[in-house]
């Protein structure tokens, strides 16, 4: 059943591409092709072996349709996947493949190899954002404009500040990110109970090999300690709010009473299926969506941490699902801001008209110096 409809609306379609089944079956593939590869190299299994296993899972071709409901009844991907894949090869060789790993050791890896690829596309969109905010708040930095506090006009703000605030939020949210990225984006493999038996005492070498194959760092197998995942999890969680903060302001300064922001015009976009007069503020709206989703997809990765003993039972099979669905949604929110943050419409008349009504006057305080700190830019003078 295709859901591509409730999908895009939330996701880009690259995001999605990412993460469809394609994706999975390749990355799955690419493992059983790594791990015996590196064998081959260490002295685990012959170099023809090794060589008619990558050929192999180079040329298979698999339904997805198919091997899904073969995943459904095992329990796990890399079953029918193995299976499927020994059948492809000689009699001689079918037992070599996936020698030595488990189940979880494919879908780990998978989930980290999309985990990698989904952030290269998030960077490009926080990238987008960054730009464009900084320019904003750079040449807003002086205009007087009301600040509000508990949703009540209070003292005046330069209008640049709370733009520099906006983009503080993203970029610092993008680098945790980043770096919980780079910290556990790691390889697994352990084999049935995290040991790397049956690797004749060459697993480390193996998995290191199979990193550097991969695009992942090495590492000890990690089946039952999964704060790699949560923090990953945690960080598009972080991100996804403080696209939301952004979103959520937007939306406050564009309503009619204010006026003072919107989004830009662009056809087909923001419109009303009743009311021809109304410009909706649609890609605030997205962001808004993913950061009201986000948060119970975090809890549910934190609630899995009390995996138990060496493999545990539910906990880690619930990660990945929700992982790509805080990667689809980051991906939704920030491809819209982007386009939001490029093309704001900021009405200087409506800034002042609110200010003067509020009547607080035009000291705006230090928030040019604040702004420019924020921006990291040296002020002179």
């Amino acid at each position: 059943m295709s859901r591509l409809i409730a999908q895009r609306a939330a996701a880009t379609a690259s995001m999605l591409a990412v993460h469809d089944d394609a994706a999975v079956i390749a990355h799955a593939l690419a493992f059983e092709s790594a791990l015996a590869t590196a064998q081959a190299v260490e002295g685990v299994i012959p170099a023809g072996a090794a060589q008619a296993i990558a050929a192999a899972c180079a040329a298979l071709e698999i339904d997805p349709a198919a091997l899904a409901e073969e995943a459904a009844l095992a329990g796990t991907l890399a079953i029918p996947l193995v299976a499927r894949l020994r059948a492809a090869l000689p009699p001689e060789v079918a037992p070599l493949a996936h020698k030595g790993a488990t189940s979880q050791d494919v879908a780990d890896t998978v989930m980290m190899r999309q985990a990698v690829a989904a952030h290269a596309l998030l960077q490009a969109d926080t990238a987008r954002i960054d730009a464009a905010l900084a320019a904003l708040a750079q040449a807003e930095a002086e205009r007087p404009a009301i600040g509000r506090t508990l949703l009540q006009d209070a003292l005046p703000i330069g209008f640049g500040l709370r733009i520099a605030h906006w983009r503080a939020g993203i970029v610092e949210a993008a680098a945790r990110l980043s770096a919980e990225i780079a910290a556990h984006a790691c390889v697994q493999l352990g084999g049935a109970a995290g040991t790397r038996a049956g690797m004749d005492g060459k697993g480390e070498a193996v998995a290191r090999r199979m990193a550097a194959d991969l695009g992942l760092r090495p590492s000890p197998p990690w089946h039952g300690r999964r704060g790699g995942v949560a923090a990953i999890a945690a960080s598009l969680g972080i991100l996804i709010g403080a696209a939301g903060k952004m979103a959520r302001d937007v939306a406050l300064l564009a309503q009619n009473g204010v006026g003072e922001a919107r989004e830009p015009a662009i056809p087909g976009r923001g419109g009303s299926s009743a009311m021809a007069h109304k410009r909706n503020p649609t890609g605030c709206q997205v962001a808004l969506a993913a950061a009201t989703r986000a948060p119970g997809l975090v809890a549910g990765v934190l609630g899995g941490l009390p995996q138990e003993e060496e493999r545990g039972l539910g906990g880690w099979q619930a990660e990945a699902p929700a992982l790509a669905e805080l990667f689809c949604l980051a991906s939704g929110s920030l491809d819209a801001l982007a386009v939001v943050a490029e093309g704001l419409e900021i009405d200087a008349g409506a800034i002042a008209r609110n200010l003067d009504a509020a009547g607080p006057g035009r000291d705006i305080g230090e928030s040019a110096g604040i702004t420019a700190a924020l921006l990291n830019i040296e002020r002179k003078g």
